[in-house]
């Protein structure tokens, strides 16, 4: 029996009242409910919730009170326009999203019987390699499962957007830290390169330290130190060298359009400059060197490990990227981050 029951009165008296709050509790909240306040919880006002949810702020406020009054208890506190989550909030929260993807494991691995991929797949990328080779990926799986929701979310700085917002996330370089699982899709280097034109009027370095004296260009991404180039030729150990940018951005396309210009050298990735190598509208500098790989891996949320959607995706990232499309084939235009 699922609820052993005591013969005594007092106590199936007892249990039938347990079991009468329990569902009195169940009944105050459905699955809408619980995935309407883990947006609001993820978002930093109802303003921004109300964006991220598509309706009008009233709309959330009249929403989130009527989920108020219906548990009894204050669930958010306002500040502002900043809101912040209550102890019974942050319960909540943590409480439902375990429901929530309770739920979701159980309705993708019926859908998964079924041969079906469904549920809300939620994808984050650099910018310009987002742009460039995962959202066409993105638009062949969505196409091949046509039950399954897809969102992509570009970013020049992935590595900050928070792990409740995305199921798998890409990443070009060393991935985040955290209870993630993690997929290596494709081999990535990263280069140093400069025009034709810059390297006629100034000349190619011959030695990482000449570089200080060069004019480069740095493309700012992830917070990282990017004035700081670690080179190492073969069995030689480790140059560190530092750099002055005479530019900086945080867009690849722009970096790289610079260089090409003969505006100064950059570090870029493989995949961004393959193609301008091959047609000489960029040079490698100082090619006995090599900048620290930056392979590119796919990040899995614990919650999505088993998930069909999930599994799936990186199985077509991985198979998109074989062969490795910088390295055996031209390349399609886009832009690099």
């Amino acid at each position: 029996m699922p609820f052993p029951l005591q013969t005594d009165s007092e106590s199936y008296s007892f249990t039938v009242l347990s079991l009468n709050l329990l569902f009195s509790y169940i009944l105050m909240l459905t699955l809408p409910d619980l995935e309407f306040f883990s947006v609001v919880a993820r978002s930093r006002s109802l303003a921004a919730a109300a964006r991220a949810l598509d309706v009008t702020p009233s709309a959330v406020t009249q929403r989130l009170q009527d989920l108020e009054r219906r548990l009894g208890v204050r669930l958010v506190t306002r500040s502002g326009h900043r809101i912040s989550l209550t102890d019974e909030g942050e319960w909540l929260l943590s409480r439902g999203r375990a429901i929530s993807d309770d739920i979701a494991v159980l309705v993708d691995s019926f859908a998964a019987r079924r041969g079906h991929v469904v549920g809300h797949l939620r994808v984050l990328a650099p910018l310009g390699f987002g742009r460039r080779f995962v959202a066409p990926i993105v638009a062949a799986f969505a196409s091949e499962h046509p039950d399954l929701i897809v969102t992509l979310m570009l970013s020049d700085r992935p590595g900050a957007v928070s792990g409740d917002s995305w199921d798998v996330a890409i990443h070009v370089g060393d991935p985040r830290e955290g209870t993630f699982t993690t997929h290596t899709v494709a081999p990535n280097g990263r280069l140093l390169c400069a025009s034709p034109s810059y390297l006629t009027r100034w000349g190619q370095p011959n030695s990482p330290t000449e570089l200080a004296r060069h004019r480069c260009i740095a493309l700012r991404e992830n917070d990282e130190d990017v004035t700081l180039w670690r080179l190492r030729a073969m069995k030689r150990a480790v140059q560190n060298v530092r750099v002055s940018p005479v530019m900086s951005s945080n867009d690849g396309d722009v970096v790289r359009d610079w260089s090409i210009a003969g505006l100064g050298i950059i570090a870029r990735s493989e995949w961004s400059v393959a193609d301008d190598l091959r047609q000489g509208a960029l040079i490698r500098v100082l090619p006995e060197y090599q900048l620290p790989d930056a392979d590119i891996v796919a990040q899995v949320a614990a919650r999505g490990s088993s998930l069909a959607r999930t599994t799936r995706f990186v199985e077509a990232l991985k198979q998109a990227m074989t062969p490795v499309p910088w390295r055996t084939a031209s390349a399609a235009p886009g832009t690099g981050t």
